[in-house]
């Protein structure tokens, strides 16, 4: 019961944040009342973060194929810290994927870009594993980037503002798949329409399912993946994984690599195999 009031943070942040902006007579009693708010959802969204926390004693990685093909860099990924971006969502071990070379960022000009200037944007997004489709949105926009300096501070923003709906607004268009024996992955930023597979559909290991793009909070086009042990995101926890792939220096790795470096998939499992 209490996590499921948790998941409501959002509703009481934004309730909080109309009550301070409509407030039109200094500090009063509506002004308290939406500080107060303000205060309970921060604390409801601690509690919930601190309940996705990963367990004492976690299961070992799961070996999966990479997503993508092709030369991509990795970002905000668990070899370096953990969690790679935070417990909330379940993703203490979720990682970035975006193909380089690619524009460089900017401080002022231009504040953004198309996203088709990017490379990673309408790659094929491949099924890391066997699995089965239970959750499929491709309808959001996908929006410019935010790569310059004015860019990331609307995009610090508007990724509060996101935060405060459905899940589905940080993901942009995704895909959940069921792996089997608890396991769950997600694929996320989609191209808009790109899906390939919905809800219900068997895929393959290796199969394309949609296409890279730059939905929900997105500051480029890139593919957001991270897996959790519940097909709900809002109470996961997050699961370690582990992929063979090839660094610049032509050495074969098993793990997840480091943040900023650029690496190549090398497939564990055929594309026809389940």
């Amino acid at each position: 019961m209490p996590q499921s009031l948790w998941k409501r943070h959002g509703l009481v942040l934004a309730a909080g944040a109309a009550c301070i902006i409509v407030n039109g007579k200094g500090i009063g009693p509506l002004w308290l009342v939406g500080l107060a708010l303000l205060s309970a959802g921060l604390l409801m969204r601690q509690a919930m973060t601190r309940a996705q926390r990963p367990p004492a004693e976690e299961a070992p990685p799961l070996a999966l194929n990479v997503p993508v093909s092709g030369r991509w860099m990795a970002r905000n990924g668990p070899a370096a810290k953990v969690p790679s971006h935070t417990h909330n969502l379940a993703q203490t071990y979720a990682i970035d994927l975006a193909r380089r070379p690619a524009p460089a960022p900017v401080w002022l000009w231009p504040p953004t870009r198309r996203p088709g200037s990017y490379p990673s944007f309408g790659e094929p997004v491949l099924a890391p594993a066997g699995g089965r489709v239970i959750a499929a949105s491709d309808k959001q926009r996908d929006h410019l980037t935010r790569t310059s300096l004015a860019g990331l501070l609307y995009v610090l923003l508007e990724g509060f503002v996101r935060s405060l709906g459905l899940p589905r607004h940080l993901l942009g268009n995704h895909l959940i798949l069921d792996l089997g024996d608890g396991a769950y992955a997600v694929l996320a930023h989609l191209r808009r329409h790109s899906l390939k597979v919905g809800a219900g559909d068997h895929v393959l290991a290796g199969q394309p399912l949609a296409e890279c793009g730059n939905s929900g909070n997105s500051s480029e086009p890139h593919l957001h993946f991270q897996l959790m042990d519940s097909p709900d995101i809002t109470s996961a926890h997050g699961l370690r994984f582990t992929w063979w792939y090839q660094d610049d220096d032509g050495h074969e790795r098993e793990g997840v690599p480091a943040d900023n470096t650029c690496f190549a998939p090398i497939r564990t499992a055929p594309a026809d195999s389940s």
